[in-house]
């Protein structure tokens, strides 16, 4: 049996209006279908998984309805299961979430078909270490993210490629970010924008002190290391803007590429088609 999962946005009252003729699509085609909770809210009582829990069911791709940071947390959850995702822009910038809602219907049939084309997104595999020992173990798909909660305050760091020196660096926050995640946060902190076919990662800082420090772009081959200087203040990892962790004086930040991807079902559209139509680019 062919089988979906959809995954949603929180506190979206127009998923009432759309989920019946949607499930309905799906049932017509012998779909074996899995909610999400915050899916399952606007339906008749249909059963729910925890969003984590879904990738385990297999199903043949997930849809996402809702913007970018969705699709962002639902790429953790299902991507290391090799879930391709479709992702239906239901906020407004959506770099990630391109799909428009009245261009889901003819996508699904695409997939229902087997002619839709899948993309490969890489993910950052982040793991914090303090005093030699793991602390948390977590995968961005578009970037992890050391800063300090007090504005005036300056975060100390030390920049390692594959255990080698680069920099020391005092800054309000430094972003290693995928290809993926380069017209996020690192594209306002000043990075530049890659391909997302390019495999590389890059390292931004945030607002350095110091003009000589510029946006560095790394294989993603390497093992980039961010270690931690004096703290005076509160000091977050962030994933993605979404998961945060207390960050101490001290602590190793280790990222590198992580052995799986995101699968991303999309149709036509172009990476320039879309950041045209995002940073509104002149058009011809």
């Amino acid at each position: 049996m062919k089988s979906v999962a959809i995954i949603s946005k929180p506190s979206k009252p127009e998923l009432a209006a759309m989920l019946p003729e949607l499930l309905a699509w799906f049932r017509k085609r012998e779909y074996q279908i899995y909610l999400d909770q915050e899916t399952a809210q606007y339906t008749d009582g249909q059963d729910a998984l925890p969003r984590e829990k879904i990738g385990l069911k297999r199903p043949d791709f997930a849809l996402v309805l809702g913007g970018d940071g969705t699709l962002l947390s639902a790429a953790r959850a299902v991507a290391h299961d090799g879930v391709p995702i479709l992702a239906v822009n239901l906020g407004s910038l959506g770099f990630l979430t391109e799909v428009p809602l009245r261009e889901m219907y003819p996508t699904l049939e695409a997939i229902d078909a087997c002619v839709c084309p899948t993309e490969q997104r890489s993910l950052l595999d982040c793991t914090l270490f303090r005093d030699g020992n793991e602390v948390t173990h977590l995968f961005a798909l578009n970037d992890a993210v050391i800063s300090k909660s007090a504005i005036a305050r300056l975060l100390d760091f030390d920049l390692v490629i594959d255990g080698v020196f680069v920099f020391n660096a005092k800054a309000d926050g430094v972003i290693v970010a995928t290809p993926t995640g380069s017209t996020a946060y690192s594209l306002a902190a000043g990075g530049p924008v890659l391909m997302p076919s390019v495999t590389s990662f890059v390292v931004t800082p945030v607002c350095p002190h110091s003009l000589t420090h510029r946006p560095l772009v790394v294989p993603d081959k390497a093992t980039i290391e961010l270690r931690v200087g004096t703290i005076d203040e509160e000091a977050f990892l962030s994933i993605d803007g979404q998961v945060g962790v207390p960050v101490q004086e001290g602590d190793h930040l280790c990222c590198r590429r992580a052995s799986h991807t995101v699968k991303l079902l999309r149709m036509k559209k172009t990476f320039f088609d879309v950041l045209r139509n995002k940073l509104k680019w002149g058009q011809r």
